[in-house]
């Protein structure tokens, strides 16, 4: 049996083919996850929160092979992102955001298995990250989402669309956290080929 592959599982959102901005309804997922906040380019805690994720999720993976469950391959980075002030995202005031790294996990990974990965990795790789690593379960429903294809920071203009014409016409409005999923490995991918989905849970206006 092929291992668990999240992208051929969920391909509605993590394989996304619309360029454009459409309605999707996002099912109940669990994570690991890290908290922090900086600069992503430069600040060393976001570079340590990812370090810790993968170091964390290919732990899960060797441990999962020995379960019922199996083996999986490990999922695409992904990220929460807000600030106090939102304007901190349209200036580009990095230093401000706040963030939440993520790797999504299969369903039949446990606490007590994350907790065990942690000591496990942080007894390897003595990456001090790894203890505040922790399991988070999400669950956006109805979301906004688009597939992205260039670098990062021409992203404004999409995100300008979303929340000026796109919500306004389909009367909506936010109702969660700003969701980014990370497709492209940046240090092998050239800048305008980078594929990230961006995501926004939504509610109708009327709620």
């Amino acid at each position: 049996m092929a291992p668990y592959d999240v992208k051929r599982e969920r391909k509605e959102f993590y394989a996304p083919k619309n360029t454009v901005w459409a309605v999707v309804d996002v099912p109940e997922q669990q994570f690991i996850a890290i908290d922090g906040r900086g600069n992503p380019n430069t600040a060393p805690a976001y570079a340590h929160a990812v370090e810790a994720l993968y170091a964390v999720a290919y732990t899960l993976k060797f441990a999962s092979k020995r379960t019922a469950g199996g083996d999986f391959v490990v999922a695409p980075l992904e990220g929460l992102w807000w600030a106090d002030r939102p304007e901190a995202f349209t200036s580009g005031a990095k230093d401000a955001w706040n963030w939440t790294m993520l790797i999504s996990m299969p369903s039949w990974i446990t606490k007590e298995m994350i907790e065990d990965a942690k000591q496990t990795a942080l007894a390897k790789k003595k990456v001090p990250t790894i203890s505040r690593l922790r399991h988070l379960t999400l669950h956006e429903g109805p979301s906004a989402q688009v597939l992205h294809i260039g670098s990062y920071d021409d992203e404004a203009p999409v995100l300008h669309e979303l929340h000026h014409s796109y919500l306004d016409a389909n009367g909506l409005r936010p109702s969660g956290l700003h969701h980014e999923v990370y497709l492209s490995d940046p240090r092998k991918t050239a800048p305008e080929k980078l594929k990230t989905i961006l995501r926004q849970p939504v509610e109708g206006l009327d709620r």
